[in-house]
């Protein structure tokens, strides 16, 4: 029995016809890198050191309004910054 985690004989073999096909080398090249960006500016990763009970209380907002923590940090910064 296959769990999920498991890669089948048949995904190796999807993989291997693909592979065996070719790509299309332009194709990957324009597809990047990473996660796509949130708008035209360049976005940069910022570290931030929280308490259990900052993450606790950021968690529970975040589900609260279904909000990702991140999008959750970045939503109370741009009501402070009003």
């Amino acid at each position: 029995m296959a769990r999920d985690d498991q890669v089948t004989d048949e995904q190796i073999q999807k993989w291997a016809d693909e592979a065996e096909a070719g790509y299309d080398v332009e194709t990957l090249k324009r597809r990047g890198r990473g996660r796509p960006g949130r708008g035209a500016e360049p976005t940069q990763v910022i570290a931030v050191r929280l308490t259990a009970e900052e993450i606790a209380a950021l968690n529970a907002y975040a589900a609260r309004e279904h909000l990702s923590r991140s999008k959750a940090i970045r939503w109370a910064l741009a009501g402070y910054a009003v």
